[in-house]
């Protein structure tokens, strides 16, 4: 099956354009960007077709892999589910609930498969993790520290119109929830969501399973700080989220598999775009009571 690429920016060229170009059940057929310079760019370093029209591209492939905006994936997402076309999306979904509805309608209208890249659901020993403690269960509460310092370094990532704007919530939000919600089951409430230092927020969730949780999420740790934890308490006692010893371009490749397998045999993935609009919902409630903060 043919595959192409939609965005020319960081992401995609730190761990799209290379998982695509060297996947076994994919023939990376081609790249669209915003910026045509910077879409040439990168094709030509990969040995692939530029495309100045993405409807051309949609034309061309079977899927498409997605490394743009929140609020341009949702809406590109949404135009090539109704040309057929397969989806490997990047978190979160949509900006808002509306537009991550939309996609997912697309989806079930077009009956595509969707793959949505939590990047820790698919690192072998933590997605081993998650599995393992999903069926243990008896979990009373969990931490998650998801601290990143994209806004006190270096990172390439920091210009990133979306990330100032939408901040930690959004960015590293969807990973801390997609690692809890398989484990603790759905949220029933967000109890609390309240402003930390710079664009840290912190969450309290109550879960379907009776678990609690409590989420701090930033992209202003100082980097000396930065890292994702994950604590579990519960009746099997104490577990922490492993290390993985992949990356992001290894992990994508699994992506890109999961997502083969998808069309495969018609089964959805765990991490498709129903999924991901549930994790868009959660984030959009806390995004609101976070607005509504006062002193």
């Amino acid at each position: 099956m043919r595959i192409g690429l939609l965005g020319t920016g960081p992401w995609a060229q730190m761990a799209h354009a290379p998982a695509l170009s060297g996947h076994d059940a994919w023939d990376f057929a081609g790249v669209w960007g915003r910026h045509p310079d910077a879409a040439k760019e990168l094709a030509d370093a990969h040995g692939v077709p530029a495309y100045d029209d993405v409807n051309a591209l949609l034309a061309d492939v079977d899927a498409v892999a997605v490394a743009l905006p929140p609020s341009v994936q949702a809406e590109l997402a949404v135009r090539a589910a109704r040309a057929g076309r397969h989806l490997l999306l990047d978190k979160p979904l949509a900006p808002t609930v509306e537009q991550g509805r939309a996609v997912v309608d697309a989806v079930r209208e077009a009956g595509v498969a969707s793959v949505v890249f939590f990047t820790t659901r698919f690192q072998p020993e933590t997605e081993a993790w998650v599995t393992e403690q999903a069926a243990a269960g008896g979990w009373f509460t969990a931490r998650a520290e998801w601290l990143g310092s994209v806004f006190t370094s270096d990172s390439p990532f920091a210009a990133s119109p979306w990330r100032q704007e939408k901040g930690a919530l959004w960015d590293v939000g969807p990973h801390a929830l997609s690692v809890l919600l398989p484990v603790l089951g759905d949220v029933r409430r967000v109890a609390a969501a309240v402003r930390g230092p710079g664009d840290t927020v912190l969450l309290v969730l109550d879960h379907v399973g009776g678990a609690s949780s409590t989420l701090t999420l930033s992209l202003t740790a100082p980097t000396a700080a930065a890292g994702a934890t994950v604590e579990l308490r519960g009746e099997a006692g104490v577990t922490s989220l492993p290390d993985s010893s992949g990356n992001a371009v290894s992990a994508l490749v699994r992506a890109a598999d999961a997502l083969s397998e998808a069309v495969r045999t018609g089964r959805p993935h765990p991490c498709d775009a129903v999924f991901a609009q549930r994790v868009t919902e959660i984030l959009a409630k806390a995004e609101a009571m976070v607005d509504s903060e006062t002193v």
